[in-house]
């Protein structure tokens, strides 16, 4: 089975401007020379984090007409989080997009409620994970981070739920110890590559982010990090035969709790 090629984009933010924000990332994309298989955007990128219902898109609006223009364009999966209106109710939404214009969608479930996002957003209830060039990704969105459960993986009858859980953030900097431990607990505990794409930058609530995106494998180990408060493209290869060996070689998964989560 094939490696995967990523690349995140940490990038800075224009409040509540999705048509700078598309301007801007087509700059970032026209540079991506690696031919990638997944390029990954972070939380809530054409607005910053606003919860602000007046830039709430449709499943038809701009952005998802620019996402599929761009993972047709660039010929891979590209990945991000919307502020999303539907049926009166706003959801944000982390969109799949891929190469043929088709996409998945994960609502992000736990609804960060220190930022009052609790008070417009409404939570998903269902898991997301999609299936890429034989890869198996779990779609998380930054809060979801605090929460074991929600992202536990399951091994049955050889296999194994998900291969890389995927989080998407506007994490700030105040709290950045918070990610970079349980991170590192998340692929450890699971058995699976961990991706962080994360924004940086000060947002209109006057907090500062400083991004610390990164990809980190199964043993724990930290294979490729973008640099702390600045604009970055970071590449990164998720390896297979890595993951399949320590699998193999250390099946803790036979050990592992079975339960479900219920609302």
């Amino acid at each position: 089975m094939q490696d995967l090629k990523i690349v995140i984009i940490q990038s800075d933010l224009i409040w509540e401007n999705a048509y700078q924000n598309l301007k801007n990332f087509d700059q970032k994309l026209d540079i991506v020379s690696t031919n990638p298989d997944l390029i990954i955007l972070p939380e809530m990128f054409s607005t910053g984090f606003t919860m602000n219902k007046e830039f709430a898109e449709t499943m038809n609006g701009k952005t998802i007409n620019w996402l599929k223009s761009q993972a047709i364009k660039n010929n891979c999966v590209i990945a991000g989080s919307v502020l999303m209106v539907e049926n009166e109710k706003y959801f944000n939404r982390f969109i799949w997009m891929n190469p043929d214009g088709t996409y998945e969608q994960y609502d992000k479930r736990h609804l960060f409620r220190m930022g009052k996002e609790h008070q417009t957003i409404t939570g998903g209830t269902n898991k997301k994970i999609v299936e890429h060039r034989n890869w198996k990704i779990n779609l998380q969105v930054c809060y979801d981070l605090r929460f074991p459960v929600w992202s536990k993986n399951n091994y049955m009858n050889g296999k194994y739920d998900f291969d890389a859980l995927l989080y998407i953030a506007n994490w700030p900097e105040v709290r950045n110890q918070a990610y970079k431990s349980l991170l590192v607990a998340r692929a450890i505990e699971n058995q699976s590559y961990v991706i962080w794409a994360n924004r940086v930058g000060c947002d209109n609530n006057k907090i500062n982010h400083t991004g610390d995106s990164m990809v980190i494998d199964p043993f724990g180990k930290i294979i490729a990090r973008a640099s702390a408060g600045k604009v970055e493209i970071l590449h990164a290869v998720l390896v297979r035969k890595s993951l399949d060996d320590f699998r193999e070689n250390f099946k803790v998964g036979l050990d592992w709790d079975n339960y479900t989560v219920h609302d």
